[in-house]
């Protein structure tokens, strides 16, 4: 029997076939267009079956996650915008049986076996077209996992997620009843489908079956029309984005239908909240989510805020979802309120047996309840939203034959948090400069990785240990770094 989260993609894509669906690009497409799509994906998928995609944001990218879930398969996430290089290699090294992507994605990214079906999907108007493996070989599917996510994640290293279908549907199905007909109005999605963000929205919208549009990302200009034109009461966006609404010529007239703002993935500051409200009038509601988690896990419901915000402002609420939340020491046992140290989780999501989840946050969580952040026991940078790994950007920036050594460190940035900086020891007559590093990076890492300073110095600073001295790096590079980006 198909999973209720399949049931409830089904029921929706046949509610109302000639209503609008999603918005593209000032084109709408209807459930019929959306739904024939999926179909023809589900029909390449197995039950339980590993299915990669190359995901963007596009209605038929949308649709093929749709038609893998419809079937019950497992979407494996694949980012074309990693880097070349790193998304040649995951690819290689999942050995998938279907793969799914635009067809210049598959041609650049993806050597064709003769174990591997390929689908090439542009138009959600048109067919899929599929290249049918001639060698297809058995393969162990991950049964019962609705969104394999590749996450560096809360609580350790880069790695694979399992998103469950029980997880999913917990977080997206409100009433066991599908909706009998169609939701007035309209949400914007600009979250990307490569992170649990995206895929949530999307499943949230069919779930309830609310027309949604789609932003390939986020665009100012883009949303703040699709705002003026749908004049949603929700919107939800990333600290990044919100500050770029807070410093544009937007004005109250604009966001008038907005009732209230949710913000999560990374941390956003109880002054731009602030600010935010004073200028347009509208609360911020902040949450806390992981991938790992299955989606939040706290957050501000209205009701507090209006309640609570003033005495707890930079907290980012509550456990939500039936989540329990504590802090631990370094010993592992629970410490007692206002007392900081690592927060453990265990998700609503993950049912009632779950174990608890440790995180990389310190945190604290006061006598009402409230949870708040303090930052991060590992070295992670948090981008506008994107975790960047510093030793992921020093391998590659090591890579580079002039390159000796290099050491990368996080600096604030006011618009997105922080970004990655860098100092760069060179070979012994070797000659390079950042603009040449930068490009040489463009190829390995995502954007959001790239270093928006480097600093070529003679040497990196280092303790007695021989590791890298982050505080002299910061200093180097605050003195010396040529802004790139």
């Amino acid at each position: 029997m198909a999973h209720p989260l399949s049931q409830r993609i089904a029921a929706v894509l046949d509610l109302a076939p000639r209503a609008p669906a999603v918005e593209y690009e000032g084109r709408w497409y209807t459930w019929t267009q959306l739904g024939d799509m999926a179909r023809a994906i589900a029909a390449v998928t197995e039950p339980g079956g590993r299915v990669g995609i190359l995901l963007r944001n596009r209605p038929a990218h949308a649709a093929a996650l749709l038609g893998v879930l419809l079937a019950g398969g497992c979407v494996v996430v694949i980012n074309p915008s990693r880097g070349g290089d790193r998304t040649r290699a995951d690819i290689a090294a999942l050995d998938l049986p279907v793969i799914i992507g635009e067809p210049d994605d598959l041609a650049a990214l993806v050597t064709a076996t003769p174990s591997t079906t390929m689908v090439a999907v542009t138009d959600v108007t048109g067919q899929p077209q599929i290249t049918q493996a001639t060698a297809p070989r058995a393969d162990a599917g991950r049964p019962g996992v609705a969104v394999w996510m590749l996450t560096s994640g809360t609580t350790g290293p880069p790695k694979r997620v399992d998103l469950r279908y029980d997880m999913l549907a917990h977080s997206v199905i409100g009433s066991p009843q599908p909706p009998e007909q169609p939701r007035t109005g309209v949400a914007i999605v600009n979250s990307p489908l490569v992170h649990i963000g995206g895929v949530y929205r999307i499943l949230q919208c069919v779930a309830e079956a609310r027309s949604f549009v789609l932003l390939d990302r986020f665009d100012l200009d883009r949303w703040a029309a699709a705002v003026r034109a749908y004049r949603p009461k929700a919107v939800s966006l990333v600290p990044a984005a919100l500050r770029m609404v807070l410093h544009s010529t937007l004005t109250r007239e604009d966001l008038s239908s907005i009732r209230a703002v949710t913000s999560g993935t990374a941390p956003l500051s109880a002054d731009d909240a602030d600010a935010f409200t004073t200028r347009f009038g509208i609360p911020v509601l902040t949450s806390y989510a992981a991938t790992e988690f299955g989606g939040g896990v706290a957050g501000w419901s209205l009701s507090d805020y209006q309640q609570f915000w003033k005495d707890k402002r930079g907290s980012v609420g509550r456990a939500s979802l039936g989540a329990q939340l504590r802090v631990v020491g370094d010993d592992g046992a629970p410490l007692g309120p206002d007392q900081p140290g690592l927060l453990e989780v265990k998700p609503g999501q993950l049912g009632p047996n779950a174990d608890w989840m440790r995180t990389t946050d310190l945190a604290r969580i006061d006598t009402d309840g409230f949870l708040w952040i303090l930052g991060r026991a590992d070295q992670a940078i948090i981008r506008g939203g994107f975790k960047v790994m510093p030793d992921d950007v020093r391998v590659a920036l090591e890579a580079h034959p002039a390159v000796k050594g290099a050491a990368v460190v996080g600096r604030a940035d006011d618009r997105l948090g922080q970004t990655p900086v860098a100092a760069v020891e060179l070979r012994s007559g070797a000659h390079t400069d950042a603009g040449a590093l930068v490009e040489f990076l463009g190829t390995r890492l995502a954007r959001y990785e790239i270093p928006t300073a480097i600093a070529i110095v003679d040497a990196i600073p280092r303790t007695s240990s021989g590791k890298a001295d982050l505080n002299a790096v910061r200093q180097l590079i605050g003195a010396q770094g040529e802004h790139v980006r």
